[in-house]
């Protein structure tokens, strides 16, 4: 089945708050690194299975960065948009912030990761997924970076 119809970045946009508890936390009581993994790959499927409506499976993992902690106590948001879609395949952006109490809600961006996710059909095959309809220079801007980067890929498969 072709999937021909056109879905924006907004329809699939996808926010998820969590509160750093004891139990999300090292020795040092920052958020685990492996943990905010967890969270950013259920928030890419999410977005993915609202773009394709199908199921979908993380095929790479482009980018992640930590660039500050998340400590106990911390509100952590995580946004994930899409950003590049291809014919069976999206990269989506999670962003990920920090609000901390003392700080009067002020978010910080913490952690930014690209994943590509591909739409599977009945069989578990891939499928064709929506094109992406841009309706701002930011999502334009975000779609050219997204072309690059899966031509990179292509070019230099071990990253």
């Amino acid at each position: 089945m072709i999937r021909s119809e056109m879905k924006t970045v907004d329809q699939s946009r996808t926010e998820q708050v969590h509160i750093v508890m004891p139990g999300d936390v090292n020795s040092s009581f920052r958020l685990f690194g492996g943990l905010l993994m967890q969270w950013i790959d259920v928030v890419a499927a999410v977005v993915a299975r609202r773009h394709a409506d199908r199921e979908v499976l993380t095929a790479a993992v482009d980018h992640l960065s930590f660039l500050k902690p998340a400590n106990l106590n911390d509100i952590v948001t995580l946004c994930g948009r899409v950003t590049y879609v291809g014919n069976t395949s999206m990269e989506i952006c999670v962003e990920t912030f920090v609000e901390r109490p003392e700080r009067n809600k002020n978010r910080a961006l913490v952690n930014r990761a690209y994943l590509t996710m591909v739409a599977l059909d009945e069989d578990g095959k891939p499928t064709r997924v929506p094109r992406l309809k841009l309706e701002t220079e930011q999502e334009t801007a975000d779609f050219e970076a997204g072309q690059r980067r899966k031509e990179n890929r292509k070019r230099d498969p071990e990253g």
